[in-house]
């Protein structure tokens, strides 16, 4: 049996276990359980606080688990990712008072308030910045405030927070983080580990992409095609009218508007979009 740890709370909660419900598996309908068995796949499925996830599959225990890049990165863990996820992004940044112009350089000698000490302490020691780590719990948009810190470092997905606190953001980001199919080092790569992957991989790449189907005369097959390029190959079929052919070509979502007016202008018609719902790719 397979033991997978999924977070238990939070929109990170809300977007895996819509995922793996597109994936095939069976999930909790009572947010009060704390572990689900799905008997048709043989997986046990362990609802945990997003941070404890890295701890519980980095020690062997649990096989799999999804959890934030960031979170793993901060437990100090040795879990590998194997698959992101596509969703729960976010960049983890430092932020100062408006009033202030800080750099990077110079944190050298600041108070740095973070909930994420790990990653922080990582990567002010890759950049050889000697600064004092605050490690705080939760939220630390009042630190600088309260005294206790003269800079931040903390996750931002919009930065609606930081503003409201009177913060900025300085410097490039940290870290890029999004949701993240991590395995421990204990964890053996079988048959069932392998399925788990190309079921999520399928999702995510469904989820990307569209299905475009268009007629176009053979004189613009070759410039539509080149628009339309698919995974490997367009699917291109001859129609029963002469010199004409019918085309089919996956496309990435975000696009797809874009390559529908640029295939019009080349002379395709009877264009289609058409969701994906499941592949593999």
């Amino acid at each position: 049996m397979l033991k997978i740890a999924v977070p238990n709370k939070g929109s990170l909660a809300d977007s895996a276990a819509l995922m793996l419900r597109e994936a095939g598996y069976r999930q909790r309908i009572d947010s009060r359980d704390l572990t689900l068995y799905d008997p048709e796949n043989d997986i046990e499925f362990y609802y945990l606080r997003p941070r404890d996830i890295a701890i519980y599959v980095g020690s062997g225990e649990l096989e799999l688990g999804i959890t934030g890049r960031d979170l793993l990165i901060d437990s100090g863990v040795t879990a590998a990712e194997i698959l992101p996820l596509d969703f729960g992004k976010s960049t983890f940044r430092f932020a100062a008072p408006i009033t202030k112009s800080y750099s990077e350089s110079d944190l050298a000698g600041l108070r740095v308030a973070t909930a994420y000490p790990g990653l922080l302490e990582q990567y002010l020691e890759k950049q050889k910045i000697s600064a004092t780590v605050v490690k705080l719990d939760g939220a630390v948009e009042g630190a600088i405030r309260l005294g206790v810190a003269d800079a931040i470092a903390d996750v931002v997905s919009t930065g609606g927070t930081l503003r409201q606190a009177g913060l900025a953001v300085f410097g490039e980001p940290l870290l890029q983080s999004e949701a993240i199919l991590i395995r421990g080092d204990k964890t053996q790569v079988n048959e069932n580990v392998e399925t788990v992957i190309r079921r999520l991989n399928g999702v995510v790449m469904a989820r990307q992409y569209v299905l475009v189907d268009y007629d176009v005369a053979n004189s613009d097959l070759e410039a539509a095609c080149a628009m339309t390029p698919g995974i490997e190959s367009p699917t291109v079929s001859p129609l029963q009218k002469a010199d004409w052919s019918a085309v089919r070509a996956m496309v990435k979502r975000k696009e797809v508007n874009r390559i529908l007016d640029d295939l019009w202008k080349v002379g395709a018609r009877g264009i289609l979009v058409t969701d994906i719902h499941a592949c593999r790719i």
